[in-house]
């Protein structure tokens, strides 16, 4: 027996014996775990979940073992994805900190930093928000005006963020503030970390169309930030601000990929197609709906297993490059297809925006077909996207 075919043994052994049966189902809304310090646990298991896999580092499997981690090799990290996978598990934790910060601290950030941040970050410590796009500098973010003012032991913060998601639930924020206001605009743009408790910190829901409330809009009045959370060098924060984008960006194009493990199929164009549509012979019986679904099905296959190349190139050490701009355009064109299919299958099933009259996996359906279609702004508009895919990629003139 190889190496690996060991670790896989192993591995599957000791999901089987840690995770429990709850955590193997579909995954509710209200059961996500996003961990922090104020996390609440509506099924116990989700605790028990995050805290077993947390142990072992295997909420992120390969940040190497002195931070935390796993210190799982490509291969390795590869194994598990499939032994979780195999079981149907739920994310043991969902983390700002996990998908987009910690890769950026890896990289950047000091020894004495990577200590004190990605341990609380693995075992589901600290939840983060992240402060990048304010009121005027949206797809702009480089004019960005929050300033950090110099006062000696410390920087004084004051403006504003918008569009920070979950900001009202982080207990941290990551945050672009600039530094030198005389500096030409991708200068004088530094990294900053702090507390959201920290006094003259707000924030304020801002309610979508969907009527969810994830956003918020972030204030900072005379914020007292020490200077030992400034992540890298002063003024130089735009280098992080563009490699973490990145990872920002491979995290919502990995909506558009086929269904991740522990989702519903309740939330499958095929599922609904076959169920108000009808089928013959196991198959949806509308033949136009059955060749959209056929056609989106494949795509999705394709992108999910192109985006698992990226992933493993990355784990090799590989750096993050203008691809993510062309699988965050991809995948969140290939999600908005996914919900204007659902309604397309469903008919008026699909109205159902709460109250009687319809049956659970009918209700949000409409909300979540009208959120879809804000993942085309979010983490860089389709528009951006298309440009950098242009100019870095396929090296068009200006």
């Amino acid at each position: 027996m190889s190496d690996l075919e060991k670790f896989r043994t192993e591995t599957r052994a000791w999901l089987e014996e840690n995770c429990p049966p709850s955590m193997r189902t579909p995954m509710p809304e209200d059961e996500s775990c996003w961990g922090g310090r104020n996390a609440t646990y509506k099924n116990p298991d989700t605790k028990i979940w995050l805290d077993r896999m947390a142990a072992r580092g295997w909420t992120a499997p390969a940040w190497p073992k002195e931070y935390g981690g796993g210190g799982l090799d490509k291969a390795q990290a590869q194994v598990l994805q499939q032994e979780l996978s195999r079981i149907r598990a739920r994310p043991p934790l969902q983390s700002f900190g996990i998908w987009m910060l910690g890769p950026a601290l890896l990289e950047f950030a000091s020894e004495e930093q990577k200590k004190r941040f990605l341990p609380p970050i693995v075992r589901g410590e600290i939840r983060w928000c992240q402060g990048y796009s304010e009121p005027g500098a949206g797809s702009d973010l480089a004019g960005l005006q929050t300033k950090a003012e110099d006062k000696g032991d410390h920087y004084l913060v004051n403006g504003s963020k918008i569009w920070t998601s979950y900001g009202n639930y982080a207990d941290w924020i990551f945050c672009l503030v600039r530094t030198d206001p005389k500096a030409p605009k991708h200068k004088g743009i530094s990294f900053l970390l702090f507390d959201m408790t920290t006094p003259g910190a707000s924030t304020r829901p801002i309610k979508l169309i969907s009527g969810a409330s994830v956003f918020t809009q972030t204030f900072f009045e005379d914020v007292k930030v020490p200077k030992d959370q400034l992540v890298g060098p002063l003024n130089e924060g735009w280098t992080i601000a563009k490699a973490l984008l990145q990872h920002e960006r491979n995290m919502i194009a990995g909506i558009g990929g086929s269904n991740m493990p522990g989702g519903s199929g309740q939330r499958s164009p095929s599922v609904a197609a076959k169920r108000y549509a009808g089928e013959i012979d196991g198959r949806i019986a509308d033949p136009a709906l059955r060749l959209d679904i056929a056609r989106h099905n494949m795509n999705s296959r394709a992108f999910a297993i192109t985006g698992q190349r990226m992933a493993d190139e990355l784990k090799a050490g590989a750096p993050p490059g203008p691809a993510s701009s062309m699988f965050k355009y991809y995948g969140t064109e290939q999600n908005k297809r996914k919900y204007e299919l659902l309604l397309q299958a469903m008919g008026t099933a699909a109205l159902g925006w709460e109250g009687e009259g319809f049956q659970e996996h009918e209700l949000g359906i409409t909300r979540e077909w009208l959120r879809s279609k804000g993942n085309s702004i979010e983490g860089g508009t389709s528009e951006v996207q298309l440009n950098v895919i242009a100019k870095n990629v396929l090296r068009l003139p200006d």
